[in-house]
C-alpha cells in the first residue's frame, strides 16, 4: 500500500515486493546513513533496547541496503530517513521510527503513542532534525564498521536465493 511517493522529504510506507522471501531476509531489517553519527547512534540504542533480536541493520550504502533501497525507487545515495523494511511493507520517516519503538524493550515502546499525532506534522520535526543531522553530531568519512555482538546483527550483502 503506497501512503506517499518515495520522494523528497515524504514518508513513505509501501509493499515490498517478494525479495524479501526470495532471500530468506530477516523480518525486520533498518536501512539507515552509515557515516551519520546521529544514525549510528540511532542503530546502538535500537541495538541496546532490543533484546530478542527482532531488528537487522544494514547502512544505506551497503550492497545490501542500496539493493533494497532501489528496488522501492528511493535514491541510497541521498538517503535523509531511517527505513525499516517489515513484514514486507517499507515504512521511512517517523512513522519508521515509532514501528521501530513500539517493539522495542519498555519503556521506550510507549513511544508508539507519538503516531497520535499526524504524521506530517512528525515530519516536519523528522525533516528538520535530518536536514541539520550532518551539522549538529558530525559525518564520518566511511560507513560505520560494527564490532563485537552487534555485528551478528548486520547485513551487507543479499544472500542468494533461497
Amino acid at each position: 500500500m503506497i501512503d506517499q511517493p518515495a520522494i523528497g522529504n515524504r514518508n513513505v510506507q509501501f509493499e515490498a515486493d517478494d525479495i524479501m522471501t526470495q532471500h530468506s531476509l530477516p523480518e525486520r531489517i533498518v536501512i539507515f546513513d552509515g557515516v551519520c553519527n546521529l544514525c549510528e547512534f540511532s542503530v546502538n540504542f535500537i541495538y541496546e533496547r532490543d533484546r530478542t533480536g527482532k531488528f537487522t541493520f544494514t547502512p544505506s550504502q551497503s550492497p545490501l541496503g542500496k539493493t533494497l533501497l532501489q528496488q522501492q525507487q528511493i535514491n541510497p545515495d541521498n538517503l535523509d530517513t531511517v527505513v525499516l523494511v517489515t513484514n514486507n511493507k517499507v515504512y521511512s520517516r517517523s512513522t519508521a521510527a515509532l514501528k521501530i519503538a513500539s517493539e522495542l524493550d519498555p519503556p521506550w515502546n510507549s513511544l508508539q503513542l507519538l503516531s497520535l499525532i499526524p504524521s506530517s506534522m512528525r515530519d516536519r520535526l523528522y525533516a528538520f532534525i535530518a536536514r541539520n543531522r550532518y551539522k549538529w553530531f558530525g559525518k564520518k568519512d566511511s560507513c560505520m564498521i560494527p564490532t563485537g555482538e552487534i555485528k551478528s546483527r548486520f547485513l551487507e550483502q543479499l544472500p542468494p536465493e533461497s
